[in-house]
């Protein structure tokens, strides 16, 4: 495709603007929640693409408008991606692993909704030095 004019550039950004929300300088109007997922790499070739297309999607089918899906490079957790943290404003993020489009939906519904994570996908952040 090839864009003739800055209009026609601006067109384009308005029909694309709410079918991906990345971290902006502006704060998002109640701006409690923000999705993060990891993109580096090892995150996109075992699936974290699909798994933010998924959040995008599946915020926008549920008009959750005022939580931002970002992404972001290395994790640190190579061996459990796709990671995804969700973080709520007040609350200790919590960091999931082996995050695919298909637990997306458990993910809104039963932690960003109902407030309760979901255990069997939680990793381990914890260290104990010995």
């Amino acid at each position: 495709m090839q864009i003739k004019s800055l209009d026609e550039l601006r067109k384009i950004k308005e029909e694309y603007k709410d079918s991906v929300k990345l971290r902006s300088q502006t704060e998002t109007p109640g701006g409690q929640t923000e999705i993060l997922v990891g993109m580096a790499t090892c995150g996109i070739s075992s699936g974290a693409r699909e798994t933010f297309n998924a959040f995008v999607e599946e915020l926008n089918k549920e008009g959750l408008d005022d939580i931002k899906v970002i992404t972001v490079g290395c994790v640190g957790y190579c061996h459990s991606e796709p990671t995804v943290s969700i973080n709520i404003k007040g609350q200790k993020p919590v960091l999931y692993g082996n995050v695919k489009k298909e637990n997306v939906h458990q993910i809104i519904e039963k932690h960003i909704k109902g407030g309760q994570p979901v255990e069997r996908l939680i990793l381990s952040t914890d260290f104990e030095i010995v």
